[in-house]
């Protein structure tokens, strides 16, 4: 996924009402950007930080600049949680997941279960559909670790239920998280922010919804889906 025009560095002045980020431009500019990003953020909100924003000539839009990309850790990691359908969307396309190819059709966002639509679903005539829901995550806290949720998730706790239930119903269900930072090698849920998710997601993994994990490639240019890593919960 290449970002549509080149990408403007800024210093972050304060992230609020989860949606807005004032930020100060190299050039002196402060100006208030979208944050495209209902979570906590932990970590990536701190006055100071480098970020970069993308610039929209829309003119219907009431604020051209969006977060991107904030540098922490020593690397980049993306924040835009609109970004990982649009990857896994490629993805799919190119074949480059190899846990999910091989299927004739993919739609997005058909509903399913109550009140729910699920990211994806994969058809084939030769085998059961599968439904796929896709995560952001974003969160490490250090020793390599992607974390997910960063906040309470009651609405990513649902979907695991919805899944599960396809499972139940005969179709293949999968959560895949897509982790938008290069310095994880291995992922898990983290159960002091959201105990409730954590453990849903070991029920879910029971009952048969497979966990998929993959990393990104990340540059100022362009974000890739990139190479699968593990999730600890497979090794309880």
């Amino acid at each position: 996924m290449q970002f549509p025009s080149p990408l403007e560095r800024a210093r972050l002045v304060q992230r609020y009402k989860r949606f807005f980020a004032d930020v100060a431009m190299e050039d002196g500019r402060e100006l208030t950007a979208h944050c495209p990003n209902p979570g906590a953020m932990l970590g990536l909100i701190l006055p100071g930080l480098p970020v970069w924003l993308s610039v929209s000539d829309s003119p219907t839009r009431k604020l051209p600049h969006t977060l991107e990309l904030v540098e922490a850790d020593g690397g980049l990691v993306g924040v835009n949680t609109m970004h990982p359908n649009r990857l896994v969307a490629e993805a799919l396309a190119a074949g480059a997941i190899p846990e999910l190819a091989g299927y004739a059709e993919v739609r997005r966002e058909v509903k399913y279960g109550v009140g729910s639509r699920v990211d994806f679903l994969l058809t084939d005539p030769a085998k059961p559909p599968c439904w796929l829901e896709i995560k952001n995550c974003h969160l490490s806290r250090g020793g390599g670790l992607a974390e997910f949720p960063d906040c309470v998730a009651a609405r990513s706790l649902k979907h695991l239920r919805e899944l599960s239930r396809e499972v139940e119903a005969g179709a293949r269900a999968v959560m895949l998280f897509v982790i938008q930072r290069t310095d994880c090698s291995l992922f898990d849920t983290a159960p002091d922010l959201d105990p409730a998710y954590a453990a849903g997601l070991l029920d879910a993994s029971s009952r048969g919804v497979e966990v998929l994990c993959y990393a990104c490639d990340m540059s100022r240019e362009a974000l890739v889906l990139g190479k699968r890593i593990g999730w600890r919960g497979e090794r309880s």
